[in-house]
């Protein structure tokens, strides 16, 4: 039905209802009257029909969706009703100097009444033929006896097709133990989640408690997940009022839910200060982290956003993707490059003058990188320097290199090389208009080089999940998060500095993969876990600093600034120019022994030269 016929439907059922409502109450009162026929009456009838469909327009009783009414609507519907009867007390006075309060008192009772019965008969009516018993439906368990989980069940009740059947409310309010809810009982608190679970046989949890903070939303999940029941959390709490999303648009808990991390309020002024109306120019911007930089960078309304990378595949999906979601006002330049083309290089940034630089292109597998030696030092090196002096030649205010906690006292190829890009970003601020940094995190959920795709993986595949160690630990961020980081940090920067992003506690590998499969809808024993043992340059932990490079105090919430010392300039050139005459066992002790400042035979060649 459209709006106009609802609407008109409405206000013919309420004129009704008015003067119904008033001749009634002067009839009860004033049997003998001849009620039609009283002029005092009819003025009346007038006044109230025109006011009472003045203070419905205005409190919006036409445009409300009575299928879903509740106490905001009764009190739109005792304003309405109220003010209707004042102007007609108003109307009555001015006329005869008298009220006819009784009379009007009873015909305030009675338009409430009517009114707000006839909106409440439709909802139980759509209420009525809407539900129908589903016997396929899940028993659910709703974690939050609130507003939000009260409207969940109310959904549920009016959607058969939600394929939910609510059971039992679970909350830590004490106060609201015992109570029912739509027919629906809160049995006790969260902690004996796995007690109710096995209880009452749930399949299903629902957590409704928009409220909660992100750990302790975390570690609630992390309980609910431990039963093996699958476990959604509801849409926000606006949509669901207003009608935009249902319980059918229920979120199942990801792996990134689980991290526990408040998002990080940014500088937002700082950050469009360096990126609104200006050149930005993304290395890797194919890639899962250049992307994401690409995507935030967007919203702070650039001119121009130029997506360098050497993948053509990549570079074209997120050119489409901008071009879909980003204003028109933007200016996007794809560009197929390879970073470790010196001379290419420097025409782009000679052509564009980009103000800010993202350099998120690298290599960062470090398996693949230890049976590939040269290629890390080509492009996280070589790449690296062409990039980063290219900024410093052409003047380009602001350079953020992307960097990795694996450069942290490294045993493998892939973070040598990293930590020696570090020192060339850090050589190059020291005499440079241009304000170099680097910033380092540790694992990104959901890249290209996360173990959380392989593991999805796996489990598609019926199992097994494996794992190098039991012990393995890593630290995780995600995507977004990540981006948003490097880009704050970008607006810190004065020079050298190398930004170390705040990645809590470090995840075990393992747990990791046991909270996949169960989120999976699987137990550990279905899928099964296997140890292959640890590969070529891995470590069991990885840092986020060296002990001589820790600093406590934060320069912005989740970022400080690690005391990385540069290797002297002669002594990186000395490095550089035997590079790409050694074999790959004397570029792995060379490299890594330079990023961990353990090779003091080099000191002495650089000193003879």
């Amino acid at each position: 039905m459209s709006i106009k016929k609802r609407m008109t439907y409405l206000a013919i059922a309420d004129s009704f209802i008015v003067l119904f409502s008033i001749y009634i109450g002067y009839f009860i009162l004033h049997p003998y009257i001849n009620v039609f026929t009283n002029k005092m009456l009819l003025i009346s009838a007038i006044t109230i029909q025109i006011a009472h469909h003045f203070f419905a327009w205005r409190f919006g009783l036409y445009r409300k969706a009575w299928s879903y009414a509740s106490i905001g609507e009764l009190k739109s519907i005792f304003q309405a009703v109220t003010l209707t009867i004042a102007i007609v007390a108003a109307v009555q006075f001015t006329l005869t100097q008298d009220i006819y309060l009784r009379a009007l008192f009873l015909t305030w009772m009675l338009h409430i009444l009517m009114l707000g019965g006839s909106r409440l008969s439709w909802r139980l009516f759509r209420d009525t033929i809407n539900y129908r018993e589903d016997k396929e439906a899940k028993r659910t368990m709703i974690v939050g006896a609130g507003q939000a989980g009260s409207m969940i069940v109310r959904q549920v009740l009016q959607n058969a097709d939600s394929g939910m059947k609510p059971v039992l409310f679970v909350d830590d309010d004490r106060a609201k133990q015992g109570l029912e809810i739509f027919d629906v009982k809160v049995v006790g608190g969260t902690k004996q989640i796995p007690h109710f679970v096995k209880d009452n046989n749930i399949e299903k949890i629902v957590i409704a408690i928009p409220s909660m903070d992100k750990q302790q939303m975390a570690d609630l999940m992390k309980l609910c997940i431990e039963t093996g029941v699958q476990t959604q959390t509801i849409p926000r709490i606006e949509d669901l009022m207003t009608g935009k999303v249902s319980v059918n648009d229920m979120q199942d808990v990801k792996i990134e839910d689980l991290l526990g991390r408040d998002e990080v309020q940014l500088d937002l002024k700082a950050i469009a200060d360096k990126l609104t109306d200006k050149t930005i120019l993304v290395t890797g911007a194919g890639g899962s982290i250049g992307s994401e930089i690409c995507r935030q960078v967007c919203a702070f309304k650039p001119s121009r956003l130029i997506l360098l990378g050497h993948g053509e595949s990549s570079i074209y999906n997120i050119d489409m993707e901008l071009r879909q979601k980003v204003s028109t006002d933007i200016e996007i330049i794809p560009i197929i490059a390879d970073v470790q083309d010196r001379m290419r290089i420097f025409d782009i940034v000679s052509d564009y003058k980009p103000d800010v630089m993202y350099h998120a292109a690298a290599h960062k597998h470090v398996p693949l990188m230890e049976a590939n030696p040269m290629e890390a030092v080509k492009n996280n090196i070589f790449g690296t320097k062409n990039v980063a002096e290219a900024a410093d030649t052409f003047g380009v205010p602001y350079f953020v290199m992307v960097s990795t906690d694996k450069a942290v006292n490294p045993p493998n190829i892939m973070g040598a090389t990293k930590r020696f890009a570090e020192m060339i970003v850090q050589n190059l601020a020291k005499d440079s208009e241009t304000k170099f940094a680097a910033v380092r995190f540790g694992n990104v959920l959901g890249s290209r080089g996360s173990v959380v795709p392989l593991f999805k993986q796996q489990i598609a595949k019926g199992g097994p999940v494996t794992i190098t160690d039991p012990e393995m630990t890593r630290y995780f961020m995600t995507i977004p998060e990540a981006s948003r980081l490097v880009i704050q940090a970008g607006t810190l920067a004065a020079g050298g500095e190398v930004f170390v992003l705040d990645m809590g506690e470090p995840v075990k590998i393992v747990d990791l993969a046991k909270n996949l499969i169960k989120l999976s809808g699987y137990s550990e024993e279905e899928i099964g876990i296997e140890y292959s043992g640890i590969r070529p340059g891995e470590k069991l932990f990885e840092e986020l600093l060296n002990e001589n490079e820790r600093q406590s105090e934060y320069v912005f919430p989740k970022i400080f600034v690690g005391k990385a010392e540069p290797v002297s300039q002669l002594e990186m050139e000395f490095v550089l120019s035997k590079l790409l005459e050694m074999n790959n066992k004397e570029l792995k002790e060379t490299l890594v022994g330079l990023a961990n400042r353990k090779i003091p035979s080099i000191d002495r060649e650089v000193t003879t030269v």
